[in-house]
Formats: structure tokens, C-alpha cells, sequence
């Protein structure tokens, strides 16, 4: 199955246009004609059969057949983690964690940051495209570019956690972990965590966790802690 995206649609559409850009797909690409079905999510748990009235590859116009809905998950997942320094080893993260189902992701700035800008529209057509690619119909959500000390007074969840390398007393992540419960985990830049950021979050209830024996980079330990919550609740 072809999934095709659009945020702006629900139940009340008989009739829509898709995106030049998505309508040049559907007829030059996948050579789609007047008559064939297509599906497509809005991103918030919906799925839409629609089929092409117009095969137009710069305003394909279908019609609404029929809506499912996607039962949502019993719990969260949102990863707070720190951009990259090379943009691609960031974008990975965020096509693998989609693909996993993660809720929500905040990249954030901590002392050691070696990237402090990023591209959002950027990252945004990723996991557009990795939700796509894995059939699904809720899109993660993307916040800004958060300070890591203003993320920790805004941010709630039943689970927080603190991913980092120092030498202290942590406990393996999938021991803290429990099925159908929100979780909240921080993971720091290529530089780790500093002693008071760690000390931070402590105060504002992160549990220190380990993600293994193996020092891993930020995006492949972003990708572990992923995993491990999936793992818990499926």
C-alpha cells in the first residue's frame, strides 16, 4: 500500500486536492489514472480510500470513499535529545524512531552542544516521509529548539529519565521501564551531559539510566532507549 499525507484533512472533505508536489507522484511517478484508489492519513490517526477523479500532475483532485481510525497507544514516548553534530546521523534518528513510534521529540541545547541551529522543515519532511514509508497514521510531533533547562521545568510524564556516561549509579533502562505509561528521556550531545545538568535533572525527577554497557553516540543511543519502550509495551 501507497501512503500519501495531508495534514489539513478529516471526515467533513468529500472532495480534495492534493499537493503539486504529491499530485506530481501520483500520476508521472506511480502513473496513477482517474478511477484508481489511494489512501491517505492526516496524521492524527486517520486513514482516508480515495479515489482519483482528476489524474492531474499539478492538482490531483480525488474523492473521499471511506475513514478508519487507528487506535492510539496506550502510552507515550517522547525523546528529548540533542542535535547532532553532521545533520544526517540526526535525521537517521528521526526516520528509525518513527518507524519505532515515537510520540514526540524536542531536539534540545545543553553545554556540550556542538550543533545549536537546526532545520525543522527539514526535519519535519523526515518524519513525514519515514511515517509514509512505515504505514502510519500518526505523525510525531516535532518541538523547537529547546534549552535543555527549560525543557526540564515544562515537560511532564509518569517515567523521566536521564540517559548519560558519568560514573555513578544508574540503573539499566528496561528495569525502570513499565508497559502503558507515559515516558520522558533525555539523551545528551556527542559530549554527554555536564555534572550539573545531570545534577539538574535529578532534582527535577529524571531518574539516571543506562542503556548498556557500550558508550554509545547520541543518536544511536536515541535509538536504543526507542526500542526498549516499544519492546516494553508491545
Amino acid at each position: 500500500m501507497q501512503l500519501f499525507y495531508d495534514a489539513s484533512l478529516d471526515n467533513s472533505f468529500k472532495q480534495f486536492f492534493f499537493s503539486p508536489e504529491e499530485s506530481k507522484h501520483i500520476t508521472k511517478v506511480l502513473r496513477k489514472k482517474e478511477g484508481d484508489v489511494l489512501y491517505i492519513t492526516n496524521g492524527k490517526g486517520s486513514l482516508f480510500e480515495a479515489r482519483i477523479i482528476i489524474a492531474d500532475q499539478k492538482k490531483c483532485k480525488a474523492q473521499l470513499i471511506s475513514e478508519d481510525r487507528t487506535i492510539p497507544r496506550l502510552h507515550s514516548l517522547h525523546l528529548a535529545v540533542a542535535p547532532t553534530k553532521m545533520n544526517d546521523r540526526y535525521e537517521w534518528f528521526l526516520e528509525k524512531a518513527t518507524e519505532i513510534g515515537v510520540s514526540e521529540i524536542t531536539p534540545i541545547l545543553c553545554e556540550h552542544s556542538e550543533r545549536k541551529v537546526i532545520k525543522p522543515e527539514r526535519l519535519e519532511k523526515v518524519l513525514q516521509s519515514a511515517m509514509k514509508q512505515s504505514l502510519q497514521t500518526f505523525l510525531p510531533k516535532l518541538n523547537s529548539l529547546t534549552s535543555l533547562e527549560e525543557f526540564l521545568e515544562k515537560t511532564a510524564g509518569d517515567l523521566k529519565f536521564v540517559a548519560h556516561c558519568e560514573d555513578s549509579e544508574k540503573v539499566e533502562l528496561k528495569r525502570r521501564l513499565q508497559a502503558d505509561k507515559d515516558v520522558v528521556i533525555l539523551i545528551g550531545p556527542e559530549g554527554d551531559f555536564s555534572k550539573s545538568e545531570i545534577k539538574l535533572a535529578n532534582e527535577k525527577g529524571y531518574l539516571p539510566v543506562s542503556l548498556g554497557r557500550n558508550r554509545l553516540r547520541t543518536e544511536t543511543a536515541a535509538i536504543y532507549a526507542c526500542t526498549v519502550v516499544a519492546v516494553v509495551n508491545n
